[in-house]
């Protein structure tokens, strides 16, 4: 059978596969799992239940929940009625639940759990169309979601004639989904992506995956935005099964309880990861720690195309290190996707090495969302880059280096504003990406920056910011880090350390400090983080050179607001946070190598001053004497 609205993926899975836990979540502790007979069921008995309360096709339901298997079950059967499904993120604040919810005129919207209840319950006064309010958990007096489903089972054989006919009706350029994009900027736009646009994209990108119905995986990016959706309808198509990890903080214990065959990821994702392995070997002695590190220097060396010699080598580390680290993860070789912004080329080149063979891959959710994807299956994966373009995907690159698509995935458009939508989809049908990008060898797509976020230096230089962040997120030192500049005389940074490697090399070169504040304020500190930014300087063009830096405790996340949903900078956030630094920055004289810190400008204490004469002074060693390791 040919799949041409999302709701056959249900009948698919039918003929297909006998499987007993094609989804499965946990429930105090414990994994319940569903069958494929179980999700068929439920999800048409759903239909009946939603049809009885009164929804009709083209109306809009909003679902705010954590990842579970009745996400599914709910978005298969307002499929089948022809209702467009609205997943929100649940760690939104009041008042964008009460402009997305208004926005979209949802006339039912469905909550998870107690806490996202309580994020939401705010809100519930400014809905302007009141939409019944309905929860998966029992909350209160609310309305429990299971009342639709017993109300679908009452009504089987009034609705089953009734819910066939409407699925007949039911079109591929329907809308089937509305996604509200988290942005880093401005309002959240409303996608509207239809039947067609995610059925095309994930039988594609599905033609990458390595994994089959033999394999499991765990799902714990939120499912309401559509690179995880994506991947849940592709896992569907392939036969794996998903189990929804319980919790975010209990992930990795979820993954080695399943002994899962994958996951979809992004780059902080797999940087607590890779953090946890390079601390891993600073407790061991002896020829355990020597054995331990040549095998992470091996593994930052890894190509998929190196010699005999290396794969012999690779195949001694994995007996040594590598399996020890794949146990923590179930004990299996990984397929990890990674999408949302770029992962650091030696973290994927460590984890392929160790068996966790790690796939980037670029899209956006106007793009349903995948346009290119290194592929297992072919073997064309390029380190460093987002891989080919999908084989129902069209790209090109305009003359300003701007990445531009189009092809069935592409958006109907953006949810009542035809202006924005004329605005990035051309005349010609080129959507406008607002991602700058090339081909490496005639395939492979590279993104090197965001179009909005270049700027120009007061000497009229263009600086791609993204590009200098991801080079020197590589350091050691750095968790986050914000290239500024636009209309002044240099570059400069803002970062974010790693306060555990700080904390590492505190105790290390025994550095008194009370708390991080004065932690970064110390010279012993800065000095090594001039020494880092001198390290990377070397490879940047001399306009692009960091000349001034400081350091700042907040660690950014999207809780606190720095970072969206899907963790990219929200940089007008961040300039408008630390604007009293950035302004001291470009009003305070510097020499050509640049500091962390000028007297001028910070209040040190007289013991301070004189701590740092001494410092300056002395010959005694110094973190800035640490084996340039540290930087590479």
């Amino acid at each position: 059978m040919k799949i041409t609205r999302t709701f056959e993926l249900l009948d698919w899975l039918l003929e297909r596969y006998d499987k007993k836990d094609i989804l499965a979540g946990k429930k105090d502790g414990e994994w319940i799992s569903y069958s494929v007979d179980d999700y068929y069921k439920y999800s048409v008995l759903m239909s009946y239940g939603f049809h009885e309360i009164g929804l009709r096709k083209g109306d809009k339901v909003v679902t705010i929940t954590n990842n579970r298997p009745e996400f599914n079950i709910i978005d298969m059967a307002l499929s089948m009625i022809g209702v467009i499904h609205v997943p929100i993120y649940p760690t939104l604040n009041a008042h964008d639940y009460e402009v997305i919810i208004n926005h979209s005129d949802a006339k039912v919207v469905i909550i998870g759990i107690q806490t996202i209840y309580s994020r939401v319950q705010p809100a519930f006064k400014s809905f302007v169309n009141n939409p019944e309010i309905y929860t998966l958990d029992k909350i209160g007096d609310e309305k429990v979601l299971y009342e639709v489903l017993k109300l679908g089972i009452y009504s089987r054989k009034k609705n089953e004639d009734t819910i066939s006919e409407i699925k007949k009706t039911i079109l591929p350029d329907d809308i089937a989904t509305i996604i509200y994009t988290s942005g880093t900027t401005g309002e959240p736009k409303g996608v509207m992506l239809s039947h067609r646009n995610l059925i095309s994209n994930f039988t594609a990108h599905a033609q990458a995956q390595p994994l089959n119905h033999n394999h499991r995986t765990v799902s714990f990016l939120p499912l309401c935005h559509i690179y995880e959706r994506s991947m849940n309808y592709e896992y569907q198509y392939l036969g794996v099964s998903i189990y929804y990890a319980e919790s975010l903080a209990t992930i990795a214990a979820d993954i080695l309880d399943v002994k899962a065959h994958g996951f979809c990821a992004v780059p902080r994702i797999l940087e607590m990861v890779y953090e946890k392995f390079i601390a891993a070997g600073k407790d061991l002695r002896g020829i355990k720690k020597i054995i331990y590190k040549l095998a992470i220097n091996h593994g930052h060396r890894y190509d998929l195309h190196k010699s005999s010699w290396y794969n012999f080598w690779t195949k001694v580390y994995d007996k040594l290190v590598y399996v020890k680290w794949r146990e923590k993860f179930g004990g299996n070789r990984m397929a990890i996707v990674c999408g949302s912004s770029a992962v650091r080329d030696k973290i994927v080149r460590l984890f392929h090495a160790a068996g966790l063979e790690v796939y980037e891959g670029y899209g956006l959710s106007e793009t349903s969302p995948v346009i290119s994807v290194n592929n297992a299956n072919t073997k064309e994966v390029k380190i460093g880059t987002v891989g080919p373009i999908l084989e129902n995907v069209e790209v090109k690159i305009a003359d300003d280096g701007e990445i531009l698509t189009k092809g069935p995935s592409l958006m109907l458009g953006y949810y009542k504003d035809p202006e924005y939508t004329s605005q990035v989809i051309d005349e010609e049908g080129w959507f406008h990406t607002g991602d700058i990008g090339k081909l490496i060898d005639g395939k492979y797509l590279q993104i090197t920056d965001r179009k909005k976020e270049i700027f120009k230096l007061s000497a009229g230089k263009y600086v791609a910011p993204q590009l200098i962040e991801n080079l020197l997120k590589e350091s050691n030192l750095i968790t986050d880090i914000m290239i500024i500049g636009e209309n002044e005389k240099f570059v400069s940074a803002l970062i974010s350390p790693n306060f555990n490697h700080l904390h590492f090399l505190a105790g290390k070169y025994r550095l008194r400090y009370k708390n991080n504040d004065e932690l970064i304020a110390l010279p012993e500190i800065i000095k090594r983080f001039q020494k880092e930014i001198d390290f990377f300087n070397k490879n940047l063009a001399p306009h692009e050179q960091i000349k001034m830096f400081r350091l700042v405790t907040d660690e950014w996340s999207s809780q606190t607001g720095e970072l969206s949903p899907t963790l990219k900078l929200k940089r007008s956030v961040l300039h408008e946070k630390y604007n009293t630094i950035i302004h001291q920055i470009y009003n305070k004289t510097t020499d050509s190598k640049g500091h962390g810190f000028s007297f001028k400008n910070i209040n040190l204490s007289l013991i301070q001053l004189k701590s740092t004469f001494d410092f300056v002074t002395k010959k005694s060693e110094d973190p800035s004497k640490e084996n340039e390791e540290q930087a590479n």
